[in-house]
């Protein structure tokens, strides 16, 4: 695992709405990396793509999705903070951003109703957005640190694109708190190539029937269903890879497929991502086998589908 890179992702700023740091870091590898990966891509970005980017290589028969954003916390008025996406942290977690003043490291507090404020030697300006603190951890068989959710999935998406030969990468916004992006960055990928499968790259949760080190894991379905053929034909390459790997059937939780599912292109998904533990927290956590092991099935998916 290039353990350097997935530190630099994470430490990087960009909650749901606010990932123009993130698409920097990322435009701005792909132009240093690029000229010794397998395949030079076409890259896609500005006008019209808000904060996404695209990369293209040759023939493309499958499109891989990855978001960028975390979950956070807005300032709103009286030290009050709401919650982007799902945060889920304790009193005294240390948060941070920056506003016109400067530089931001505060307090997490919850009032007498469980509602979420800030502690801090200032007033924060209204509409700030704050993340958690990265306190980056590799140790043994896991990393651990905030916003492994989804700088996993763009960890993955990146070390994809050094062997690729046909294929696309989306790397999309928003997904944290409702999504969004998802929709015209489809839309492209459909009319411009006719690209009418795709895989989804993030993380779920470890759960009684998906557990971290056992391989990564191909969702069967969440909160949506997508089609069983589709999902039956991911499941049966991976066997054929000798990739170890799970197959997990959840009842809510979503992904960048939910806007896959919902928009007016005939466009099959499915999630291929790795366990994580304690999701949304400032200590996510993921085996470092796991994700290795979720670059080289991706690498095989997409020879194969």
């Amino acid at each position: 695992m290039d353990v350097k890179l997935l530190r630099q992702l994470c430490e990087i700023h960009a909650p749901s709405g606010n990932e123009s740091l993130l698409k920097e870091f990322i435009l701005h590898y792909i132009q240093r990396r690029s000229r010794n990966w397998k395949a030079r891509p076409e890259i896609i970005h500005g006008d019209g793509f808000q904060d996404c980017i695209i990369i293209k290589f040759g023939k493309p028969r499958t499109a891989v999705f990855a978001h960028m954003d975390s979950v956070g916390f807005t300032v709103r008025y009286f030290d009050q903070l709401v919650p982007i996406g799902s945060p889920e942290a304790p009193a005294g977690t240390r948060l941070i951003g920056e506003d016109s003043l400067g530089q931001i490291e505060c307090e997490l507090q919850y009032d007498h109703e469980g509602h979420a404020t800030y502690r801090f030697g200032r007033v924060i300006e209204r509409g700030t957005d704050l993340t958690y603190k990265v306190d980056f951890r590799s140790s043994g068989d896991f990393v651990e640190s905030a916003s492994l959710d989804n700088r996993v999935g763009v960890y993955v998406a990146l070390k994809l694109a050094e062997t690729l030969d046909d294929g696309v990468i989306c790397f999309s916004c928003g997904e944290e708190h409702g999504g969004g992006t998802v929709p015209f960055l489809i839309r492209h990928v459909y009319e411009s190539w006719g690209v009418r499968q795709a895989l989804v790259a993030d993380v779920t949760w470890s759960t009684d029937g998906v557990h971290p080190g056992a391989g990564p894991v191909i969702s069967l379905r969440d909160r949506h269903i997508p089609r069983r053929l589709y999902t039956t034909t991911i499941s049966t390459l991976a066997y054929d890879s000798g990739i170890p790997y799970q197959l997990e059937v959840e009842g809510s939780g979503s992904s960048d497929g939910r806007e896959l599912q919902a928009s007016p292109y005939p466009i099959d998904w499915c999630f291929v991502g790795v366990a994580q533990e304690h999701p949304h927290s400032p200590a996510e956590r993921v085996h470092k086998e796991d994700v290795d092991q979720m670059i080289s099935l991706y690498e095989y998916l997409m020879k194969h589908l």
